[in-house]
């Protein structure tokens, strides 16, 4: 069965980013509980803003579960990704995600490596850049293994990398992995972008979808934009899908808003 889930993010660098709670990782939780979330996801600064935060006491005190920690930051406040033409930028890119991974392995939440993948560029060819990003995925993904957890790469639309853009891509991208432990993000907003269709790209992700953004066509909360869900739910069913579908959404017209429709759609879809 799909599980709920809703962003939370401590970073203030991404206050005007697609996450649907700010700031109060306490207050987020309690909201979440309330409007019957199943879990949260956290992306935070750095593993140690994670481990500082009181994540097992608040967890446990409102029944939830962390779906899931995302590195972003890394490429947000740091610039590191794991396309940089520089090794030791890319060493260094490695271990703020080996940091976050064993900060969230605790919870057996995985790792998502979205925007900290980089992108090719006049420096780093294509290919060069693929084989510096599937090495890293290799590293990192036998890492989480060691924790139980798996390891979540994400597609992105284009205007945020030109490796992998959709769901056939990136099971590409992971083929030659010498690691199993590689899963994809199924990003509904980057998917409305790239796909010609949400379901068909769904379904060309199948068995590696391990993780699933859910969010409206405007990156705004699920039933505020022109998205058709039938279909999407269908096609998970279909693949046999039964991980988060987690809310990554502006909060327009503010977070509480938004989590409650998101919750109320997800019902809708996949409780009715």
């Amino acid at each position: 069965m799909i599980k709920s889930a809703v962003t939370i993010s401590i970073v203030e660098e991404a206050k005007k980013g697609p996450f649907v709670f700010h700031a109060d990782v306490a207050a987020g939780c309690e909201k979440a509980a309330a409007l019957g979330f199943d879990a949260v996801e956290l992306f935070a600064p750095s593993a140690d803003a994670i481990n500082a935060q009181p994540l097992g006491e608040l967890l446990e005190k409102h029944s939830l579960n962390l779906a899931a920690v995302g590195t972003g930051a890394g490429m947000v406040i740091h610039g590191l990704h794991l396309c940089d033409a520089d090794a030791g930028r890319r060493t260094q890119a490695c271990d703020f995600i080996r940091g976050i991974i064993d900060a969230g392995a605790p919870f057996k939440a995985p790792a998502i490596i979205g925007s900290m993948q980089g992108r090719w560029d006049a420096t780093t060819d294509k290919d060069t850049a693929l084989g510096y990003l599937r090495d890293s995925l290799n590293d990192l993904g036998e890492h989480a293994a060691g924790h139980g957890v798996p390891l979540i790469y994400e597609p992105l639309n284009r205007y945020e990398t030109n490796l992998a853009t959709t769901m056939a891509e990136g099971v590409e991208l992971l083929a030659p992995l010498s690691t199993s432990n590689v899963v994809l993000l199924a990003d509904l907003f980057h998917m409305n972008i790239e796909e010609a269709n949400i379901a068909d790209g769904l379904r060309d992700g199948g068995k590696h979808i391990g993780h699933v953004h859910f969010v409206d066509s405007n990156r705004q909360a699920a039933g505020r934009g022109h998205m058709d869900y039938g279909p999407i739910a269908a096609a998970l069913q279909e693949i046999g899908y039964d991980g988060y579908a987690c809310a990554e959404a502006f909060p327009i017209p503010d977070s509480d808003e938004t989590a409650r429709q998101t919750i109320e759609t997800f019902k809708a879809f996949f409780r009715s």
